[in-house]
């Protein structure tokens, strides 16, 4: 059970950052349409692309620490919190989920980044220092 549970986690941790990787590669290939996201969902406009470079930059240097196992409850944590802020903040797109398909399978990844935070403990298989 164990083995299963650690290879499980593992493919859990790196399918998470498969996708958290792309939304932050998006802010440092396209930061002018990364800085609209941030306005239309998160109302938080003005930010040019040096500040998209900067997110995209210290987002993907986390979530390499994350895939990596270092730094659990705060690499985990973050990663958890990030997703959780994007999932909420797109809370209109469930209203009508039928014109927003793709907009639900947040929900499912952030139950996936709730389990990895609760079970980081057991997530120890290719984990940097072990």
């Amino acid at each position: 059970m164990e083995q299963r549970l650690r290879l499980g986690l593992f493919f859990m941790r790196v399918s998470v950052f498969l996708v958290m990787a792309m939304w932050s590669f998006n802010k440092l290939l396209a930061p002018e349409a990364s800085a609209g996201i941030f306005e239309r969902f998160y109302h938080i406009g003005g930010l040019g692309v040096a500040s998209m470079y900067a997110i995209g930059l210290v987002q993907l240097a986390i979530e390499v620490l994350f895939l990596l196992g270092v730094a659990r409850f705060w690499t985990y944590g973050f990663v958890l919190l990030t997703h959780g802020a994007s999932t909420v903040s797109s809370w209109q797109q469930y209203l009508n989920p039928f014109d927003h398909l793709l907009f639900l399978a947040a929900i499912p990844m952030l139950a996936a980044c709730l389990a990895l935070f609760l079970l980081r403990d057991q997530d120890t298989l290719l984990v940097a220092g072990r």
